[in-house]
């Protein structure tokens, strides 16, 4: 089945997906129609921006996570999720890395998180080291990790709730902003971890003898 077409099936069943709660067992979750996953943009005045994202992301449930990988043939890892789906719904070419992405964006408080925002957590020791896109209903949707499939959970739960770091608003507008002051930082972060990989003691090889 071509990517087109998968697509096109995908849509209604990420709908429905929305609709119901993640957890049913959650005192948070609670039911809605179908079209409530969409009916949150009407009247606002990013409702384009926030549908085209959404209806781009919601194309790539169950697509697989690979690690670097940057297509939904290949597979996606978080940012490349990330990339993929700006890439295609807005044309904007954001970089494949999670804090990088984070310095591109509006900072949004959690609170006035609107659907096709980004939302950023700590899952790797450091802050913004992963990243989704919000659905609206404290729901967002993401490419988690080796061995899962781009998936819609809640904010709310609390591994996720623990690790959050914040919400960013990408827009050509910020991109073309802080694109020359991202490429200033990236090159700093090469340098800081090409110092630190230099410093790494060499391993020490075993001075004992094997016994014949």
């Amino acid at each position: 089945m071509t990517l087109k077409y998968r697509h096109l099936l995908l849509i209604p069943l990420a709908c429905l997906a929305l609709a119901k709660p993640a957890d049913e067992t959650s005192p948070a979750a609670t039911s809605h129609e179908p079209s409530d996953a969409l009916s949150e943009f009407e009247g606002d005045a990013g409702t384009r921006f926030s549908q085209d994202i959404m209806l781009q992301a919601l194309g790539l449930i169950g697509v697989t996570y690979r690690w670097g990988g940057n297509s939904p043939e290949s597979g996606l890892d978080c940012s490349g999720f990330i990339k993929y789906v700006f890439q295609q719904a807005l044309n904007i070419a954001l970089p494949h890395n999670a804090l990088a992405i984070s310095r591109l964006g509006e900072d949004i408080e959690k609170e006035a998180l609107k659907p096709g925002d980004l939302v950023f957590f700590n899952t790797l020791g450091r802050k913004f080291s992963h990243v989704g896109i919000y659905l609206g209903d404290d729901r967002f949707i993401h490419s988690p990790r080796a061995g899962s499939k781009v998936q819609i959970v809640r904010i709310t739960d609390a591994y996720w709730a623990k690790r959050y770091n914040g919400g960013r608003r990408v827009t050509q507008e910020s991109v073309a902003e802080r694109g020359p002051q991202l490429e200033q930082l990236l090159q700093q972060a090469r340098e800081v971890s090409k110092k630190k990989s230099s410093r790494k003691p060499a391993k020490k090889k075993s001075s004992r003898k094997k016994r014949s």
